[in-house]
């Protein structure tokens, strides 16, 4: 990740904290399922933030390890997570920060801040780093969301936010051509929050799923 990218979430979680409140995001949470109906436990969660979405893993007993550029979102934290995770301090560039094999990867509303070299190496690298049979998880922004088509053109699918953040979004061949070669399994166009409680509209994502095969692609079905 950029260095000016660095500096941007820093001064974020500097001036705004607890920005997205405290409480998991709805995909986390269909997320957690999944990963229990599959008894995956050890789980690796690049851009983890404060830890809004990892606290529900935490507190399920999970073995979590995550990956942060920020260091004041890593303090904060350490403020309000019990139990026990560990998490690096770095970009998502820098992966991998270790050469542990993980059963299960979550990665919320973080690969559509990346340019396409680095998506795609974040891809790569998160494949790398799962067991066969393990599932991955991304949740990225969708062309159905209302900030797609606003602010500067930078290319297709990506557009610089009036608050200096480039945003890409996706569709469904993007999906492909990123996630085909990776054991794409599933993708499913989301919202978050599912249930709009208040004037500001629902965010279109979409949830991409991915399980690494080894030698038994009728696994596939059994994950669900």
């Amino acid at each position: 990740m950029k260095e000016n990218m660095k500096e941007f979430w820093e001064s974020n979680f500097q001036d705004k904290q607890i920005m997205w409140g405290l409480q998991p995001a709805d995909a986390t949470l269909e997320a957690k399922a999944l990963f229990q109906k599959n008894n995956i436990q050890k789980i690796l969660i690049p851009g983890f933030g404060y830890g809004r979405n990892a606290k529900t893993f935490i507190d399920d007993g999970f073995d979590v390890t995550g990956i942060e550029i920020s260091k004041t979102a890593i303090d904060i934290a350490k403020e309000h997570l019990k139990g026990n995770y560990k998490l690096y301090h770095g970009a998502v560039g820098e992966m991998p920060f270790d050469q542990e094999k993980y059963k299960g990867i979550f990665c919320y509303a973080l690969i559509h801040l990346l340019g396409k070299k680095e998506r795609e190496k974040l891809i790569q690298d998160c494949y790398d780093q799962l067991q066969n049979n393990g599932i991955m998880i991304f949740i990225a922004l969708s062309t159905n969301d209302a900030r797609y088509g606003k602010g500067e053109k930078i290319s297709r699918n990506t557009y610089l936010t009036k608050h200096g953040v480039e945003l890409f979004f996706y569709d469904s061949n993007t999906l492909e051509r990123e996630f085909g070669a990776y054991g794409l399994v599933e993708t499913e166009e989301i919202n978050e929050p599912v249930k709009n409680t208040s004037d500001k509209p629902s965010e279109k994502f979409w949830k991409i799923i991915c399980k690494k095969l080894d030698k038994h692609p009728m696994d596939i079905k059994n994950i669900f």
